[in-house]
């Protein structure tokens, strides 16, 4: 459907519907360094026909095990690269605009250390082509969202490493660009810096021309500021969409974790489970915490599974129990299983691998 989406917007340029990206079949080959006596490769597939767009007022997440493809997609889209087969179009781009367009924040830390907060904004606003009033009032708001006042005056190198992300992150919008493409934003923050973060990340893309392609291994990012997710795996783009979407879709179990009081509980405890949920799965056991895998079909209706569980927290004592919808990083984790059989199939012929399969036997 995506792809559908993505040929339906290269083939109908309605200039006020065009998404801001269009990323149509990129296709990435690489020389493969890596030659030798099992390898059958002679060339490394980056990305194989990827295709998605980015709307006005969406963010969208690209995530993807290490070396899915993720940040060859990006470069391609920013034009670091260029693609073996496809195209992106950016909004802006073929119409005459300079590269004003596009905001990037890369992974990697790009600031001066001996210039001060207010001087890279002002850099960087001359550079964008901004009046010097109306930088002033750009770079006044973004510092009160952001709650920067008392680090204007401050050069980079005396930051902190929360504060550098914001400072980038400010560089990269300044101008008003229709793209804006980020890297991890908020790992390094303190919880009251990644709300304020997350906060000016949603009002920065709300109600407004722009569009967003964020990349990121931090679920509790993702989960609170994009509003569609692109999981990459082996190159191709296998699932997007909302993360409520992709946890139903996808998200094939309910995880149970219950914390007992008296270890003595701990068999009595797992046999009643798996009376109450026959096709229960347990999956770790950390001295009081027992954590079960459940069926979907086991849970429901989800009010008779909680009427279960309350009956086995008054019997049993538990200290506390939980039950929830699988997360988007257990969805994620379940397709990068996918990525490393593909990895292992691409490196070694069939004889090799099952050589290196009989060796793991005990």
């Amino acid at each position: 459907m995506e792809r559908m989406r993505t040929a339906n917007a290269m083939a109908v340029r309605d200039f006020d519907e065009t998404p801001v990206i269009i990323a149509s079949c990129l296709w990435k080959e690489y020389a493969d360094k890596k030659k030798n006596c099992f390898s059958k490769r002679k060339k490394k597939i980056a990305t194989r026909n990827v295709s998605f767009c980015v709307k006005k007022r969406e963010v969208i997440r690209l995530l993807g095990h290490n070396g899915a493809g993720k940040s060859t997609t990006i470069k391609m889209i920013t034009g670091d690269i260029k693609p073996t087969a496809g195209q992106v179009i950016l909004k802006g781009s073929g119409e005459g605009e300079s590269l004003g367009f596009l905001g990037y924040c890369p992974q990697e830390n790009a600031l001066w250390p001996n210039l001060t907060v207010r001087q890279h904004l002002e850099v960087y606003a001359a550079g964008k082509g901004l009046r010097k009033g109306d930088a002033m009032i750009a770079i006044t708001r973004l510092v009160d969202a952001l709650k920067l006042q008392d680090q204007l005056k401050a050069p980079v190198k005396t930051l902190s490493e929360g504060i550098k992300p914001k400072l980038c992150f400010m560089l990269s919008i300044l101008g008003n660009p229709s793209v804006v493409l980020l890297g991890e934003l908020s790992t390094r923050m303190d919880p009251e810096g990644q709300q304020q973060m997350w906060q000016v990340i949603r009002a920065t893309f709300r109600n407004t021309e722009r569009g967003a392609l964020l990349t990121t291994h931090y679920m509790a990012e993702a989960e609170a500021v994009c509003d569609r997710v692109a999981i990459m795996v082996s190159g191709r783009l296998r699932r997007i969409g909302s993360t409520q979407h992709l946890k139903n879709k996808f998200g094939k179990d309910y995880l149970l974790e219950m914390k007992v009081k008296n270890l003595a509980q701990v068999e009595p405890l797992h046999a009643e489970i798996l009376r109450l949920f026959p096709q229960a799965a347990r999956q770790e056991r950390f001295s009081s915490l027992m954590v079960y895998k459940l069926p979907v079909e086991d849970v429901r209706p989800l009010s008779q599974a909680f009427f279960k569980l309350e009956i086995v927290k008054q019997s049993f004592d538990l200290e506390e129990y939980s039950l929830s919808q699988s997360t988007l990083e257990q969805v994620f984790l379940e397709l990068s299983k996918e990525q490393e059989l593909s990895d292992l199939e691409e490196d070694f012929d069939p004889s090799v691998k099952w050589k290196l399969l009989l060796q793991e036997e005990p």
